[in-house]
């Protein structure tokens, strides 16, 4: 055995590098858009977008429009005070310039220019424009019309006046980098939904949208806010109330504004804003509203007798059943973690947001006997149904414990203790299980069969579920637990696989489980353990050679590569049809499968896709399979 010798190399102060002007944004982009991805393409349309908004909740701006064009660029134009172009006393630079091209220059700093902003950080635009081929700015100011072009973070030219201009605005054309990008395609339903957020969080704006590429536009004004926010959320639920509550505070310098309605579903759908920012990760805003639910639902139940003597309270997972909300905030001095904002970190807005929606909601709930009432029988059937939930959980357990282990009789396990190496392949029917136990490798790679279809967990509560083998299964299977209770420490497997058939059955029984872990595990997405196997559609030889096609389109251009007569195909309709050996070298072993690692990029929608396709409401999910019909290619009847 030979070792190697690892020689450290000369660290003095020629090792140390300083990362000049943008340079560092070039170098490290992960840190201030989060990631090269379409995430993070998409990030610096909101960077854009934040400054327009920010002249929005200044009072200073009513028309916003966005357009994609054919050429892969991206404009955003606003009617606002325009970018100042003034001289800096300082660095005698255009006010511009420093903007686009020093690092933590901005008037989002002082509360002069901006009482309240989404882009705090001073590097929104040095970054989008850093990391773009180039950045056009065109500024309506002084009754002027100025110029300016940027190559990858650096100006072209000086700042020039092109001649006179009516009003005030800026306009800001930009191409991504595709030396910087894995993709630079922009998604028009990514930014069309953003559009359309901010369209109900700034009911005074007009936003409209043109895509140059087929031809799509749109335009965005909701005078309703995000009262009229949560019932497009609810659309294709049934709401116990018609309209949702709303309220508007204020607390020291913190404006509160919260609307909310319960449905007769049994999921929480709760999306939080601070200065327009979605905080999809939450933080202190969203506890002070939890809390202030919970709290002031008891008060209510016990003054109403729901809730008699000394008897167990509501908890907050049985407050928010059915509960779809939206919780928009403005703040002076946010404290985000990172600069994708996703958490909001300040202390003192926990108990802002816990009074306000404390005096509120329990102010609405007196003046609205029946609402009330209503919100009461559905929190207490959702803590009946918590205790059943808690019952069944110890009888498995119990039997688990008799059973010696409590793994399920069907899972086929992996020799392999360590979490971090090991697989579950979640397979669908007691066939293709069997071929994929053949095939697979027994140190590591854990199979456990489906027999039929999953319950829909979207149209059931907890203690339903628990009575469900299939599910009672996957979860001893998996190991962390479910809904609050979940525990990724206990994670058995570090990739969990589905693995079904490339038919319409199949999908089905994806759905169910995609359902299972975005509602009830929803760590397990997040942390990226969750992956869909890809299984081929056809085997083709021709002599000896063997190759494998995953769609038609690949198929076509195998055959066309092989050419010639005496091609065989072979079309799997399931992963039964399979041998042992071709579902291992195809779909199974690592360095020949793929897989495909199941995000949530856009939890909006997310959430309305379950709601939709596996909801109570028929009509909703009528329209979007009318709607996307078009869209299927392989569809087995």
């Amino acid at each position: 055995m030979v070792q190697e010798t690892v020689v450290p190399g000369v660290y003095d102060a020629n090792s140390i590098q300083v990362l000049e002007g943008l340079t560092a944004v070039r170098k490290r982009p992960g840190m201030y858009i989060g990631s090269t991805d379409a995430r993070g393409l998409h990030h610096l349309i909101n960077e854009v977008l934040d400054n327009s908004i920010d002249e929005v909740l200044a009072g200073a701006c009513t028309e916003i429009s966005l357009t994609l064009h054919a050429d892969g660029t991206c404009t955003v134009t606003d009617n606002g005070r325009g970018i100042p172009v003034e001289e800096h006393p300082r660095y005698h630079k255009p006010a511009l310039e420093i903007v686009m091209t020093i690092l933590h220059a901005g008037s989002k700093f002082d509360r002069n220019t901006y009482k309240v902003s989404g882009g705090l950080h001073g590097v929104g635009l040095h970054v989008v424009n850093a990391l773009s081929e180039w950045f056009e700015v065109r500024v309506r100011r002084n009754g002027q019309l100025y110029f300016q072009r940027y190559e990858r973070g650096a100006p072209v030219a000086p700042l020039k006046a092109l001649g006179p201009a009516e009003g005030t605005g800026t306009e800001q054309r930009f191409k991504p980098d595709p030396t910087v990008f894995e993709t630079t395609v922009f998604d028009r339903e990514t930014v069309e939904r953003r559009l359309k957020e901010l369209s109900f969080l700034n009911p005074a704006v007009t936003i409209t949208f043109h895509d140059e590429r087929d031809g799509a536009s749109s335009t965005y004004h909701h005078a309703g806010g995000i009262a009229e926010f949560v019932l497009d959320l609810n659309a294709a639920t049934n709401p116990l109330f018609p309209q949702p509550i709303y309220f508007h505070a204020k607390r020291d310098t913190t404006d509160i504004e919260l609307a909310l309605q319960y449905t007769d579903g049994y999921n929480d759908t709760t999306i939080a804003f601070v200065n327009n920012i979605h905080t999809a990760d939450g933080g202190t805003h969203v506890i002070g509203l939890r809390a202030a639910l919970t709290r002031t639902l008891n008060d209510c139940a016990r003054r109403r007798g729901f809730i008699k003597g000394d008897k167990e309270g509501l908890t907050g997972e049985d407050v928010r059943e059915g509960l779809t909300c939206v919780l928009s905030i403005k703040v002076l001095e946010p404290q985000f973690e990172g600069q994708t904002k996703a958490r909001l970190g300040n202390s003192e807005v926990k108990g802002q947001v816990e009074s306000a929606v404390n005096e509120k909601l329990a102010e609405f709930l007196e003046e609205h006997p029946p609402v009330a009432q209503a919100l009461l029988i559905k929190a207490v059937q959702a803590s009946q149904a918590r205790e059943a939930a808690r019952k069944a959980r110890e009888l498995t357990r119990r039997k688990g414990l008799l059973d010696g282990g409590g793994l399920p009789g069907k899972l086929a396990d992996c020799h392999s203790r360590n979490p971090a190496e090991c697989e579950l392949f979640i397979v669908e029917g007691d066939s293709a299980g069997g071929t994929a136990k053949q095939g697979r490798d027994r140190e590591f790679q854990a199979i456990l069969p489906l027999r039929g279809k999953i319950l829909n967990v979207e149209k059931a509560r907890l203690d339903k579920m628990l009575q469900n083998e299939q599910i009672r299964n996957l979860i001893t299977a998996i190991g962390v637990g479910i809904g609050e209770e979940l525990d990724l420490a206990s994670l058995r497997y570090h990739k969990i696989i589905l693995m079904t058939d490339a038919d319409v059955d199949g999908s089905h029984i994806r759905t169910l489980l995609l359902t299972l872990f975005y509602r009830k595990m929803p760590a397990l997405i997040s942390e990226g353990k969750v992956f869909i196997a890809q299984a081929p559609l056809y085997r083709l030889q021709r002599g000896s050679r063997i190759e494998y096609a995953y769609s038609d389109d690949e198929r076509d251009r195998v055959l066309a590569d092989m050419g010639g007569k005496g091609i065989g195909i072979q079309r799997y309709k399931g992963l039964g049809e399979m041998n042992a050996d071709q579902l291992r070298d195809t779909t199974m072993a690592p360095g020949h499968r793929s897989l495909l690692r199941v995000t949530v990029e856009d939890a909006l929608k997310a959430n309305e896709l379950f709601t939709v396709l596996m909801g109570e409401a028929v009509e909703p999910r009528r329209l979007y399979i009318q709607e996307h019909a078009i869209e299927v290619t392989n569809l087995d009847i």
